[in-house]
């Protein structure tokens, strides 16, 4: 049941891009959705939501991809978080949102998904409602696998179809750097290309990581079981994926999610931002961001 409490009147919310560190594919359900076994982390970037209240629901899109999303509201997953929530708070009234939409579309680093779990985490917050975060991972489900795993935005093991959050604690500090080549890749065409459904999960989970060193040591011995179909569909990607893995600060570079976003993890900021400012000089057709998580 979610409760109420005191209501704000104006929130705003980091809706943080998901990067899949490792992505391992590991069935699929007679429903169509797939099952993996997945370590994801949040880096401090991604779009931005504000919320206000208001005699009625609606959403404003801007930013540097607001171009990319469709023009009806409706259609949007912020829009329909807020149309589900509202379903479960009896004081929800109606909210003016706001989304800086500063991830591309289309990426694999969860932008909806991250934007329509922001948007639930601010809309609670100004109808004065104080739902427990497994109330909004079930509620959430319904807008898609990826949504429940952005709600607490922290580093965490899932599995299932994206329902199964293990938090995991004692995580080391790092960066990366996020480069898209500025590709939209739908993600049903990477499945569609995916040869194999039935692979190994992730290897023996370590109780805990020394340093950033030891979780990119892990990691090579870890997948991402779209990087190929989507490289086959993007051979852009395979480019990027040479390029970040040439840079002397890079501990492993690998596609995030079903693509074109590719990472290199670093073991500091300013090592992050160093190969950043470097492939902004020489790659300005990229898109490219570097952040701490």
């Amino acid at each position: 049941m979610i409760t109420e409490e005191i209501q704000t009147t104006r929130v705003e919310e980091l809706a943080r891009a998901k990067v899949n560190l490792a992505l391992h594919i590991t069935g699929q359900r007679e429903d169509g959705y797939h099952t993996l076994d997945s370590l994801v982390v949040f880096p401090q970037v991604g779009d931005r939501i504000l919320v206000e209240l208001s005699p009625r629901l609606s959403l404003d899109i801007e930013g540097p991809f607001a171009a990319q999303i469709g023009s009806n509201p409706s259609d949007n997953l912020v829009y329909k978080a807020a149309q589900l929530l509202s379903e479960h708070v009896p004081a929800a009234t109606g909210a003016m949102i706001g989304l800086e939409k500063n991830l591309p579309v289309a990426a694999g680093i969860g932008g909806g998904s991250a934007d329509a779990a922001a948007a639930l985490r601010a809309l609670a917050k100004i109808w004065g409602a104080s739902p427990s975060i497994s109330e909004l991972s079930k509620l959430s489900l319904s807008l898609g696998a990826d949504v429940p795993m952005c709600l607490e935005e922290a580093p965490a093991r899932v599995r299932g179809i994206g329902e199964v959050i293990e938090p995991v604690s004692g995580f080391p500090s790092g960066a990366v750097v996020l480069v898209n080549p500025l590709i939209e890749l739908p993600t049903p065409s990477v499945f569609k290309a995916l040869e194999k459904r039935d692979n190994s999960p992730l290897p023996e989970f370590p109780t805990h990581f020394e340093n950033m060193k030891d979780l990119a040591g892990w990691l090579k011995t870890c997948r991402n079981d779209l990087q190929a179909p989507a490289i086959s569909l993007a051979p852009q990607i395979a480019e990027v994926l040479e390029v970040l893995s040439a840079q002397p600060e890079t501990l492993l570079a690998r596609m995030s999610g079903s693509g074109a976003t590719c990472f290199a993890l670093c073991a500091t900021l300013p090592e992050a931002e160093a190969i950043a400012t470097r492939l902004a000089e020489s790659e300005s057709n990229w898109w490219i961001a570097a952040a701490p998580f």
